[in-house]
């Protein structure tokens, strides 16, 4: 009776029988992966040439080291959320800080902008155009679009026309920027800063308004 043991030549024909698998696999997968890229790659919208719609007001910041740099970048990968965090404030009044910040001197200069601000009365102004960088979202102001909202009071919960613009808003750069609502982010998800408050606090309303993104999206 032959020994269950396999012969020299056996063993050489089993080795190279399962390298070529392995080689085989690694290919496919290689492959599979360069694939992706290139699809990825020659489906990116090109943030240029986003036309703006005629529900939203375009009025850019000028350009200054503190808050619009004029730093282009060619890919968003998330829509990250804030709030302004001065109560009673409009979308005009944030837009003017935001501006007026290129007026600094000195050392204890600050850095701060959005893409856009929502107001309370849920008027839209986008202060910084798609295709470059706001400071927002450190260490991920290269990939993200920002989205300032106000709000009546301390609670930081926004108004009713507030949230139907941001979920208006939201829904549309997804449908531009290629995304879903898994891709709509908060601050706090950023670098866990408590922004914005009243949807970090209470995670049930956050829920809610990713539930109206996803259903807007249809």
């Amino acid at each position: 009776m032959r020994p269950n043991t396999y012969s020299n030549y056996e063993q050489k024909l089993l080795f190279y029988l399962i390298l070529d698998i392995v080689l085989a696999f690694a290919v496919i997968v290689t492959g599979s992966i360069l694939f992706m890229r290139w699809y990825h790659e020659k489906n990116r919208p090109v943030l240029a040439e986003i036309k703006a719609p005629d529900w939203y007001t375009q009025d850019f910041l000028n350009v200054n080291p503190y808050s619009r740099p004029g730093t282009r970048r060619t890919q968003v990968n998330s829509i990250v959320v804030h709030y302004v965090a001065n109560p009673g404030t409009s979308a005009r009044q944030n837009w003017s800080y935001f501006n007026n910040l290129a007026d600094q001197t000195g050392p204890d200069a600050v850095s701060a902008s959005s893409h856009y601000i929502i107001g309370i009365d849920g008027e839209i102004l986008q202060g910084i155009p798609l295709d470059e960088v706001a400071y927002a979202n450190y260490p991920r102001n290269d990939d993200t679009v920002s989205i300032e909202c106000c709000h009546p009071d301390d609670t930081g919960e926004f108004s009713e026309e507030t949230m139907k613009s941001l979920v208006r808003l939201t829904a549309w750069l997804c449908g531009e920027l290629h995304l879903d609502e898994k891709d709509v982010i908060r601050h706090y998800d950023v670098i866990g800063k408590n922004c914005p408050k009243y949807y970090v606090e209470n995670e049930s309303e956050w829920k809610e308004f990713k539930k109206a993104v996803k259903k807007a999206l249809k």
